[in-house]
C-alpha cells in the first residue's frame, strides 16, 4: 500500500484552494496579524502565491512562481508572535477542513522549518 502524498491528503488543488481561502479569512480576523493583510496587500496575488507555494510544497504538480521565502518577507520585520499567530490560523483552517492529525503535524513541521526564513529577515 502506498501512502498518500501530503498534496493528496490536503485534497489536491481544490482542497488547498479552500484551505488558503480559510487561512486568509482567519488572518483578516486575527488581531495580531490582520493589519498586515488589510493594508495595501494585493490579496488576489497573495492567494495565488500561497496556493502555488502550498501545492508545490505539498508535492503537487503546480509550479511555484513566486519569490523565495527570505526575499518575500525581507524587510517586513515579522516577529515570533506574528509567526505563531499565522501558524495558528493555518492550523485552524486545516481543522475547519477536517484534516487528520498526521496531516496537520506534517504541515506544522514544514511551517517550523521555514521559520528562520521569515522571522526578522
Amino acid at each position: 500500500m502506498t501512502a498518500l502524498s501530503l498534496y493528496d491528503r490536503l485534497g489536491g488543488a481544490k482542497g488547498i484552494a479552500q484551505i488558503v481561502d480559510d487561512v486568509l479569512a482567519n488572518h483578516l480576523k486575527n488581531p495580531v496579524v490582520k493589519t498586515r493583510f488589510e493594508n495595501g496587500t494585493d490579496l488576489t496575488h497573495l492567494k495565488k502565491m500561497a496556493m502555488e507555494f502550498f501545492c508545490a510544497g505539498a508535492g503537487g504538480p503546480e509550479a511555484y512562481t513566486g519569490k523565495d521565502m527570505m526575499a518575500a518577507h525581507k524587510g517586513m520585520n515579522i516577529n515570533e508572535q506574528e509567526y505563531l499567530a499565522v501558524m495558528d490560523d493555518i492550523v485552524g483552517a486545516l481543522a475547519k477542513n477536517k484534516m487528520g492529525d498526521d496531516t496537520v503535524k506534517d504541515v506544522v513541521a514544514i511551517l517550523y522549518s521555514l521559520k528562520g526564513q521569515v522571522i526578522r529577515v
